[in-house]
């Protein structure tokens, strides 16, 4: 056991040794892992910070709205008191009554609510004994007119001890409303400047994220390209030499597990950071609204205290920031789903069958009927020779040049598809698909049939995978494929295929 791990520990130090697009591609998969987990932990203290703040804002509010609470009741029994003196109408003693019932429990209030902060609690202590000795006389005054003596009462009331005490009320409140409001602007810029702080953080790492797949895509891309150009060096050299067929097969063959181990990293090590981006991405956005409705409450109790800038950040940056990872990571997973379905294509074993191919091409244009239908156009399927070859292979070829021919369709005018074939000499079959729609300019004729290469206008969806890979199945059942085609008057495909597809025994093509 002990042996098998000094080998596996050996092996993989010779592996980090040696340079190779491998390595460097599994490098980056695990930097960009690393990255995730720290943005993962320091979104998450920073979302608990947050909070905290938010829950620091929320209290200051409280003990101001309290405070408030408290002045307005007691004003409501002066008012209530004087209107019964002099009237003697009982109806006026209903705020009276409340008043006194709820004073007690709101200035209990404010002084649990200021217990985290002892200057603030001891002016609430000191508001609480105000608002009792001015609760106590008013009850002295309401209880002699209770009795029958208004004279007396109307004389306490004279006598000014209340006003005097709800003046010491009014400017304790005053201080401690000023005390809290200084409370509240500074704990909301810090709720800002973290909530910022949070997005600048996600938008870096999402950024230095997309860069190191952005690296690891360029670094996968340039090793299919050395990979087709050996598969096109292997292709000439079969005409000549059969020594260097074997040389180049071997070196294919060699390239192809490393595609193959390429393919393992794209599907596990570059594709696990790409969806944890996107899943982060979606926490960000989450967090933002969080931010938004947050702001939102103190921009309704207090404008003045809400930075324009930082509702600009909250409500159109961060959106927009969000969705630009959003849609370069969704592009990253369809290259990489394109890439993969690429490789997988190769390692295909090919059945000869014996194929309609006026069928086989009907059935195609069918399927893109309703396509036809709304662009206007028509395709048209002549009497096709049979051909021995792969069905999957055939259809796929087929299916992606009439596709094609569909898609970049001539808007101007009524689109037409047309599919011709017949048998040449020497046992051959020529096909061609031709179609009236955009064209194509002659200096795009080859680099279309290149991996990730496109041309003209770029609006239609599409990752320049479709031809190369017609191209490479082409190839892979031994035939070739020309385009004619001019802009503005439509293209040709034109492919040559053997009639009859023969496999030496137990070969398989990869």
């Amino acid at each position: 056991m002990e042996s098998r791990t000094s080998r596996r520990w050996a092996a993989f130090r010779q592996f980090l040794r040696t340079r190779s697009p491998y390595r460097t591609v599994l490098l980056l998969a695990t930097a960009a892992t690393l990255l995730l987990l720290v943005v993962n932990l320091t979104t998450f203290f920073m979302i608990q910070r947050i909070a905290d703040d938010n829950a620091q804002v929320d209290h200051t509010q409280e003990v101001r709205t309290t405070a408030r609470e408290v002045l307005a009741w007691l004003l409501d029994a002066e008012t209530s008191q004087r209107s019964f003196l002099l009237t003697g109408r009982a109806d006026y003693l209903t705020n009276y009554e409340r008043a006194a019932e709820i004073l007690p429990e709101r200035l209990n209030a404010l002084v649990g609510l200021t217990l985290d902060n002892p200057e603030q609690n001891a002016r609430a202590e000191t508001i609480r004994d105000l608002a009792e000795d001015r609760v106590a006389v008013l009850e002295t005054a309401m209880d002699m007119a209770r009795a029958g003596r208004n004279a007396d009462a109307l004389a306490v009331v004279r006598r000014g001890q209340g006003s005097e005490l709800m003046v010491q009320l009014r400017d304790e409140i005053s201080v401690l409303d000023t005390q809290e409001r200084n409370l509240l602007r500074r704990r909301t810029d810090q709720s800002e400047d973290t909530s910022r702080s949070t997005v600048y953080i996600n938008a870096a790492a999402g950024l230095l994220m997309l860069i190191l797949a952005t690296m690891s895509f360029i670094i996968l891309r340039r090793f299919i390209g050395e990979l087709a150009e050996a598969r096109d060096e292997v292709a000439a050299a079969n005409a000549s030499l059969e020594q260097k067929v074997k040389e180049r097969t071997g070196a294919l063959s060699r390239a192809n597990e490393e595609i193959q181990r390429f393919a393992y990293i794209v599907s596990h090590d570059l594709r696990a950071p790409l969806v944890n981006v996107m899943g982060y991405t979606s926490e960000l956005e989450q967090a933002g609204k969080t931010i938004d409705l947050q702001m939102a409450k103190v921009e309704t109790a207090q404008p003045d205290l809400v930075e324009q800038d930082a509702l600009v950040a909250v409500r159109e940056d961060v959106p927009e920031a969000i969705g630009f990872i959003r849609a370069s990571t969704e592009k990253m997973d369809r290259l990489i789903n394109a890439i993969l379905k690429l490789s997988r294509e190769g390692r295909k074993t090919l059945t000869p069958e014996t194929l309609d191919m006026t069928g086989l091409c009907q059935k195609i244009a069918d399927s893109v009927q309703h396509q036809t239908s709304e662009a206007d156009a028509e395709i048209q399927v002549a009497d096709l020779p049979t051909i021995e070859s792969d069905r999957l292979a055939i259809e796929q070829i087929f299916g992606n040049l009439i596709d094609n021919a569909v898609k970049y369709l001539d808007r101007d005018r009524p689109g037409l598809i047309t599919v011709g074939g017949r048998e040449t000499a020497g046992g051959w079959v020529e096909y061609e698909v031709t179609d009236n729609g955009r064209g194509i300019s002659d200096r795009d004729h080859e680099r279309i049939f290149e991996l990730f290469r496109r041309s003209g206008r770029q609006d239609r969806p599409g990752e320049g995978l479709g031809l190369a890979f017609v191209r490479n199945s082409v190839r892979r059942l031994g035939g070739t494929i020309d385009i004619e085609s001019e802009l503005g008057k439509g293209s040709t495909f034109r492919l040559k295929f053997p009639k009859r597809l023969v496999l030496a025994s137990g070969e398989e093509f990869q």
